[in-house]
């Protein structure tokens, strides 16, 4: 734990600075933790699954729907934007709802949106039920991140909320390549099905498991707003937004990509889905425990790493061995979700609501830009390995915003 950073008045008038102490932390963790985080857990498990599921059915939907795989990716664009909409939108609204009771309800709309999905008739219909379904996203991820942060030590923070986005890693893991499996023998609208009576079970899982917490009485919608006027708030979510986009401009079109380019026969598709999973778990996992040590350094590290592990899969995209191991290596750059979520409690002050609930509109910014852009190079001819190209470039823009807001902080300080 960082030493407190006050001063401790002696009784022969001398002062000692806390960082002359050793001041062993409290253990403040609540017992039933685990099964608490294990419940918002499976509320990860179910969204990953919902929100990634489809990048792996993409030609399938592309097809029963009757448009070009690009116009399929859009799909994916609209999912995001609804989380983008919908985070602030119910952080504010549900800031003085008790914590579990508010989880239950969002997981109850993102459960609602994949059943509508599963048997939506048209493009457009489709577009609604994903609009639909990623609106409670954000918010779920935002109000569970702060339940897990209050279960144990603040030095325990980033780890904790790691745990809740452990269950978005396994579900790349396990769950999108399963249901995605299904979704390929039993039509690809069952995919969506399964996803929305995982929402039913997290709800369940919810209600038994998660303490209850009240609300804040005190939050109004004008706190909550107050963290857009907060520039280290907007400086962190740019990170986020930005910087990772490229790990959703290689993803979205990942499939495509290694049938076209890497000729790996479709049999191998959920393979490479799961090593997409074994890096994005890997990477919450470190990433989590470097951000609890040096939260600043691990953020730059994991947008460098980034750059260079997109711009290398422009070269190993055409390689049936190599381009698997860079989509595992992509995974990884997830570290980046669990730190910046920590920032943000950091920072947002008395509006940590809608702060936390915008991280994850900030990385649904991340996959509709990665997928847009990633559509629009392929859609111009570039080929199907742009899309490391465009991560790479859009990496190096989250190192230069992160960089600004170092230096912001520095002048503050003086």
């Amino acid at each position: 734990m960082s030493p407190v950073s006050r001063e401790i008045t002696l009784t022969n008038n001398e002062t000692l600075s806390a960082s002359d102490a050793v001041i062993e932390p409290a253990d403040t963790t609540q017992p039933g933790y685990r099964k608490a985080l294990f419940a918002l857990g499976m509320g990860g498990f179910a969204i990953g699954t919902g929100e990634f599921v489809i990048m792996g059915l993409l030609p399938d939907a592309a097809k029963g729907l009757g448009i070009s795989i690009p116009n399929a990716g859009h799909l994916i664009s609209v999912y995001a934007l609804g989380v983008v909409i919908g985070a602030p939108l119910l952080a504010v609204l549900g800031a003085r709802l008790p914590r579990r009771n508010f989880l239950m309800l969002l997981m109850a709309l993102f459960s609602l949106g994949n059943l509508v999905s599963s048997y939506a008739p048209t493009f457009y219909t489709m577009a609604m039920a994903r609009f639909m379904a990623g609106f409670p996203h954000g918010a779920f991820f935002g109000v569970a991140a702060l339940v897990a942060a209050s279960l144990v030590e603040r030095h325990r923070r980033t780890q904790a909320v790691s745990m809740v986005l452990l269950g978005l890693t396994i579900a790349t893991l396990l769950g999108v390549p399963i249901v995605a499996g299904i979704g390929q023998w039993f039509g690809w609208r069952s995919a969506f099905a399964i996803v929305g009576g995982l929402g039913v079970l997290t709800m369940l899982l919810v209600y038994l498991w998660v303490p209850y917490q009240p609300g804040d009485k005190s939050a109004s919608p004008l706190r909550e707003l107050s963290a857009f006027k907060r520039k280290q708030v907007l400086l962190t979510l740019g990170i986020g937004a930005i910087g990772s986009g490229g790990l959703f401009s290689v993803f979205s079109y990942v499939k495509p990509t290694m049938l076209e380019l890497a000729h790996l026969p479709e049999t191998m598709i959920p393979i490479v889905l799961a090593m997409f999973g074994v890096g994005m778990i890997t990477g919450n996992l470190v990433g989590a425990k470097l951000g609890d040590k040096a939260m600043e350094q691990t953020i730059r590290r994991v947008l460098i790493w980034a750059a260079i592990i997109m711009a290398l899969f422009v070269v190993t995209a055409h390689n049936p061995w190599l381009g698997p191991v860079n989509v595992m290596l992509v995974g990884t750059v997830v570290a980046l979700s669990a730190v910046l979520q920590t920032r943000l409690m950091d920072v947002a002050g008395d509006a940590q609501t809608l702060a936390a609930a915008m991280n994850h509109s900030a990385f649904n910014i991340a996959n509709a830009l990665g997928a847009w852009l990633g559509g629009v190079t392929i859609s111009a001819g570039l080929g199907w390995q742009s899309t490391g190209w465009v991560g790479a470039l859009l990496a190096i823009a989250g190192l230069a915003i992160h960089a600004w807001a170092m230096a912001d902080m520095r002048h503050k300080s003086h």
